[in-house]
């Protein structure tokens, strides 16, 4: 197969933004000086020689130009259908506090800094007033939706225009809603204000097309994302050793050999050498560059673009070659028969703060669309919460163990000798080559990774407008049963014949089932329950 051949254009944003909310910038990890580094995907172990030889990792072979910036690129917030637009909505990434609202003067979402610049209360606190303004309840101060005060209660209206002071303002990030996602860029610098007519968030065009389903699902999860200095904690701790942990979520994702164990009895797997159909799998690397990588397996092609998006599409039948005449990523993927991409896998990885981060999934698809149109979000999401939880509790203790080992020395802690971790393999040289393995968090604390909590507050989620919904059908369904029961009782004996008597107590009897029924349903997707891989 001849490979695909093509760069990615490096961003011309290179300038450090400006960030409000950064509380100690001296507190950060500076990145060392610029250095040009030769990559390669030779894996090897202390003891072992190395077991990868030829592909992917030639691929890799050349010089690290520029370092990425992980403040010169768009981040997701939420999905638009998990945001209301009659309230403020708060949300954590990198480490900054923002404020999600909408703002219907301009028909758009907007991203704020989540302090109100009088007293520094969260403005995701407020409310929008009948003016379509987000107002701080703190106080009663109001803004616009370029962050601009309009209104200061407390200002005597023939005194001084204090709401026109610069000061008075909210910082407003740059934001957009692309893929029917709210996306924000992680500075409020003037400078970056049209940034959207320079650079724009990566657009996946299945998302818009009507004929795939778009169902999306989120969730933050205890693990990944971390930026472990413990010289900050530790004077005369090894300096080897400081590099970030920004590893565990996006890995996982990308890791197909652990399907078959991690989620067995959960996903249907096809038969193979064991019980739980591991085999060996064809994986190769394309490119890699700051931007992110391409790779080439045995059903199609998987894409990583930097700092958060993974997605994989099949191709099937003939036709799943590409030339390599292409300039750019983008080109080379358009050579692919879009017909055959009827199945995509994607998964948005946001970096909220140490040790956590939020995932929004969505696997659009252009066959049996009208599936998603009567089966509720909610069931959609218990199935993938049920796959989340198998393996979570073992990542969050693997994290900590990587921490342990330092996560610069990844490679030489880690056995990776198959093709099947080419995709991880090449995310960490990645990380370690364009990134330093860190992640220059917005935030005054030092990184350090939160104690674990017990398992069941681990894996302690739900929807609770479906719990809320099925617990007051579960409690219809019982009163149901039990009014009919109690009409037949009372009612006389020529009021009903014998077979609207039979009726009403079939009827009664049904609803007592179904209610019983609904009961344990509940408890078995909506309450802990612990996934033991011993006993599965």
């Amino acid at each position: 197969m001849k490979a695909l051949s093509f760069s990615l254009t490096p961003s011309t944003l290179s300038p450090k933004p400006h960030r409000p909310t950064l509380p100690n910038p001296s507190q950060r990890t500076q990145s060392p000086p610029l250095k040009k580094i030769k990559t390669h995907l030779r894996v090897s172990s202390p003891t072992s020689p190395p077991a990868i030889t030829d592909e992917p990792e030639r691929v890799f072979r050349g010089e690290v130009e520029e370092k990425f910036d992980w403040y010169s690129c768009w981040y997701p917030l939420a999905p638009v259908c998990d945001l209301d637009k009659r309230v403020p909505h708060a949300r954590t990434v990198m480490g900054l506090d923002v404020v999600v609202w909408w703002d219907r003067n301009d028909g758009a979402w907007k991203v704020f800094d989540d302090r109100c610049p009088h007293r520094l209360a969260p403005l995701s606190e407020g409310r929008i007033d009948r003016w379509g303004r987000l107002q701080c309840v703190y106080h009663g101060w109001c803004f616009d939706g370029a962050g601009g005060c309009k209104y200061i209660p407390q200002a005597p209206p023939d005194g001084p225009q204090f709401h026109t002071f610069n000061k008075a303002c909210a910082a407003a990030y740059p934001s957009v809603e692309q893929n029917k996602i709210v996306w924000f860029w992680p500075s409020t610098d003037p400078q970056y204000k049209d940034i959207l007519t320079k650079k724009k968030p990566p657009y996946i065009p299945e998302l818009d097309d009507p004929t795939y389903t778009d169902l999306m699902g989120t969730r933050d999860i205890p693990y990944g994302f971390q930026d472990f200095d413990k010289r900050r904690i530790y004077p005369d701790f090894d300096d080897t050793r400081k590099h970030a942990l920004y590893e565990v979520l996006v890995e996982n994702l990308m890791d197909p050999s652990h399907v078959h164990y991690a989620h067995y009895g959960i996903m249907r797997i096809p038969k193979s050498d064991d019980r739980e159909g591991g085999r060996p799998l064809e994986i190769n690397i394309q490119t890699l560059d700051k931007s992110g990588f391409l790779a080439k397996q045995e059903s199609g092609y998987s894409k990583f673009i930097a700092p958060c998006m993974y997605y994989a599409f099949p191709s099937w039948g003939k036709g799943q070659e590409s030339n390599s005449s292409g300039s750019t990523m983008e080109d080379s993927i358009s050579h692919v028969d879009l017909k055959q991409r009827r199945f995509l896998l994607i998964f948005i990885c946001i970096p909220v703060g140490p040790g956590k981060s939020r995932l929004i999934w969505v696997f659009p698809r252009n066959f049996s669309v009208w599936l998603d149109r009567i089966v509720p979000r909610w069931m959609f999401h218990l199935g993938q919460n049920l796959i989340l939880d198998s393996d979570l509790y073992l990542l969050h203790l693997e994290e900590r163990k990587i921490q342990d080992a330092g996560a610069s020395n990844w490679l030489k802690a880690c056995f990776v000798p198959t093709k099947a971790d080419a995709l991880v393999v090449a995310f960490r040289k990645w990380l370690k080559n364009y990134a330093d393995n860190q992640i220059h968090w917005g935030t005054k604390d030092g990184g350090v990774l939160p104690p674990t909590p017990p398992k069941e507050q681990l894996l302690d989620r739900s929807c609770n407008t479906a719990l809320k919904g099925l617990r007051v059908l579960e409690v219809a369904l019982q009163v149901l049963s039990i009014a009919s029961i109690g009409f037949v009782a009372v009612a006389r004996q020529n009021m009903m014949s014998s077979v609207a008597r039979t009726a009403v107590v079939s009827a009664a009897v049904l609803c007592f089932i179904a209610s019983k029924w609904l009961s344990h349903f509940i408890y078995k997707n909506f309450y802990f329950h612990d996934y033991n891989h011993a006993l599965i």
